[in-house]
């Protein structure tokens, strides 16, 4: 049975919101104060490690991926061969819910994490009480292309990936390139927070299996429209890694679904700007709970 890494903050009996992460990014990328902001609107929030990431368990079998190859054979309309798909990491997402007898909850996913969040409101449609996408695509390739300058430092590569100073330095640039223009953060800021992950989990060899998931379940857009949930879809308008096309797509193709659009946003979540993804969140998820949460003094 593989194991889920995950943290629970707020009250058990409040209703549930869990946090989906992205690509690579563990359960430290949901930024405390967006999760507190979330407890203090009454809501238990449970944020984990994603398969293959963090302190999660790995995927059996130690061949590397070939994303190259992947991709290739995507492009062709064959079948991509993978240790797992984004339905199986649904399925992850499900599992922790029942192990934390939640039956029903707010899913709320970034980037990978909103590919999983969207697969899990289709399959799983009773246990999903409102949906929200952030920064995330239908799997359309047409409107999914990254910038050139994101595409490049995507494919590169730490100078030297056993030294963790190396891998800070190629994650601090990285996210200097996808990151929000109108709210940049500074390299001091960017080092300590990537640091701090780095020095709790790094497994690349996991990160290209979790992109080969990705790979492997290719256009959605035919299950995003058999979405019942309510669903927020939320942008950054200034996204290089998944363009805002990609957003607009996602809320054209889930039936009924609202779309925010940020201004200066790009494809991470600035600390400027988590006030106002946290109360756009729980105000969504407010108007799908029974009782709506108030915010505590």
């Amino acid at each position: 049975m593989l194991h889920i890494e995950f943290e629970s903050l707020g009250d058990p009996a409040h209703p549930a919101i869990i946090l989906i992460m992205g690509l690579g990014m563990q359960l430290t990328g949901w930024p405390d104060n967006f999760c507190h902001e979330l407890v203090a609107r009454g809501y238990r929030v449970v944020r984990f490690d994603n398969r293959d990431c963090g302190l999660s368990g790995r995927s059996p079998g130690k061949k590397r991926a070939n994303l190259m190859l992947a991709m290739a054979a995507s492009a062709l309309g064959l079948p991509v061969r993978t240790p797992y798909t984004l339905d199986d990491m649904a399925g992850d997402t499900v599992g922790l819910m029942d192990k934390l007898d939640i039956a029903q909850a707010h899913i709320v996913g970034v980037s990978m994490g909103g590919m999983i969040a969207q697969v899990l409101a289709a399959r799983f449609p009773q246990r999903v009480l409102s949906l929200t996408s952030i920064m995330s695509s239908s799997g359309n390739r047409r409107v999914s292309r990254p910038s050139k300058p994101a595409r490049k430092v995507l494919m590169s590569r730490p100078a030297d990936p056993k030294n963790p100073e190396s891998v800070i330095d190629h994650l601090v640039e990285m996210f200097g390139v996808i990151g929000s223009p109108a709210y940049p953060s500074s390299t001091i800021e960017l080092r300590e927070r990537l640091g701090k992950s780095v020095r709790r989990s790094y497994d690349p060899a996991g990160v290209a299996r979790q992109l080969l998931a990705i790979i492997a379940s290719g256009d959605r857009r035919k299950l995003l429209r058999t979405i019942s949930a309510s669903t927020l879809v939320i942008h950054g308008a200034d996204d290089p890694l998944v363009p805002v096309a990609a957003g607009r797509d996602t809320a054209q193709n889930i039936p009924g679904a609202a779309l925010l659009v940020i201004d200066g946003m790009g494809h991470d979540l600035p600390d400027a700007l988590l006030p106002r993804l946290a109360a756009a969140i729980a105000d969504h998820c407010d108007r799908n709970t029974a009782t709506p949460q108030k915010a505590t003094a």
